[in-house]
């Protein structure tokens, strides 16, 4: 959706996107980006959040200089939300914290291609910054989209 988007955003700058992110990730394992030995929702959504975190840093740098930045924010930790209520973790922040630290990183210049943990600039994953893995990751992620599955091991060099 962002990416269909660009051209507008480039069009009316300056513009911002922040995409809504995780401390809680972890690397993706290429040789099972399915998960088909053995699914498990919260591995599937923390792979998720790695993959927007290395995204959100590669459009920053391809939108380098054309107006508009780029972040990922893990808005606050275990929001008392109904997902992390189904999973029975005891909430540890509120929905206005991570509210808050959305509306901050939309309404201050806090630069482009940062990760933030609330209000403060953090790091995300040593994956999420790692050129290769994320080259892996464009080809599985933009693959994916023209086709509607996810495209064979030699089609990204993922072995």
């Amino acid at each position: 959706m962002t990416t269909a988007l660009v051209p507008t955003l480039t069009a009316n700058a300056p513009a911002k996107v922040v995409n809504v992110g995780s401390l809680g990730q972890v690397p993706v394992d290429f040789d099972d980006v399915e998960l088909t030995r053995g699914y498990d929702g919260v591995t599937a959504y923390r792979r998720a959040k790695l993959a927007l975190a290395a995204w959100s840093f590669d459009l920053a740098e391809e939108l380098a200089g054309r107006g508009v930045t780029v972040n990922c924010l893990h808005p606050a930790t275990l929001m008392d939300t109904q997902m992390v209520r189904d999973h029975g973790a005891p909430p540890r922040s509120t929905v206005r914290e991570g509210g808050e630290a959305t509306l901050r990183l939309i309404l201050h210049e806090e630069g482009t291609g940062g990760f933030f943990d609330g209000q403060r600039p953090a790091r995300a994953h040593p994956d999420a910054y790692d050129p290769e893995v994320r080259r892996r990751l464009r080809a599985l992620t933009f693959g994916s989209a023209r086709t509607g599955k996810a495209p064979t091991h030699e089609q990204t060099n993922c072995r």
